[in-house]
């Protein structure tokens, strides 16, 4: 997108943030990065935190455009399991490089995917027949088969259906990490390769969810019906002299 990754910038939000949001000076440090320009969820910002007692740098996304000045609550960060791995630098300068890189692949996944997850609000609303609203909740309530990239997900109310984008666990010295859309009811949730056809995706789920529910029916009504024989059988036994 159009805005830069200034290193010096963000190096004096970074010590904003490491004493105005997350732990104590000491123990580690903190890095943010902004990403902005979003077509879906127009900003957020990453986080990438590091601890010696933790062994990671991890990463964290959080909606809107955060800065020195910002206090962070834990609930306020989302958990992205892509993390830098500077280790084979040979020095600070290489250091600074593989920052660079590695956060900019990270950045380009995050525009990548909200720009799709953007793509499929027109197809969702059309082939659902109903409302589709954009929800930037951190916790979507529905178990996914995968993490969460963007704290962002399109909703439709009427069909108890979420679609957020995904991405696998991988360090950001590996590259951008494998991206998908997931479709996600109450028990049913499948993901999609980034590149696929929304409209094809949608279908499938639907057709796939409607299939689910017949499945699921049957079985409840397989249920009831052996429970009611066993009060029948129960009801008898009780009755016989």
């Amino acid at each position: 997108m159009d805005e830069q990754f200034d290193r010096s910038h963000e190096a004096d939000e970074a010590e904003a943030l490491l004493r105005r949001a997350l732990l104590d000076a000491g123990a580690g440090a903190a890095v943010a990065l902004r990403v902005s320009g979003l077509p879906l969820s127009q900003a957020v910002t990453v986080i990438f935190h590091g601890r010696r007692d933790l062994g990671t740098i991890q990463t964290y996304v959080t909606p809107g455009r955060r800065g020195a000045g910002h206090q962070l609550a834990a609930d306020e960060l989302m958990r992205v399991p892509c993390d830098l791995d500077l280790a084979d630098a040979e020095d600070r300068d290489e250091a600074e490089r593989l920052y660079a890189t590695q956060a900019g692949t990270l950045r380009d996944a995050l525009v990548g995917a909200d720009t799709v997850l953007d793509i499929w609000r027109a197809p969702l609303a059309e082939l659902t027949g109903a409302a589709v609203d954009v929800d930037r909740s951190l916790e979507l309530g529905l178990p996914l088969p995968a993490h969460r990239l963007l704290p962002t997900a399109l909703v439709s109310p009427e069909r108890s259906l979420v679609v957020t984008a995904v991405c696998g666990a991988r360090t950001l010295a590996e590259g951008r990490p494998p991206l998908g859309i997931a479709c996600a009811q109450q028990d049913l949730a499948r993901v999609y390769p980034l590149p696929d056809d929304p409209a094809r995706c949608i279908e499938d789920f639907l057709t796939t969810a409607t299939a689910h529910a017949h499945e699921m029916n049957a079985r409840l009504e397989h249920a009831e019906a052996s429970v009611e024989r066993f009060l029948e059988l129960n009801g008898e036994e009780s009755a016989a002299p």
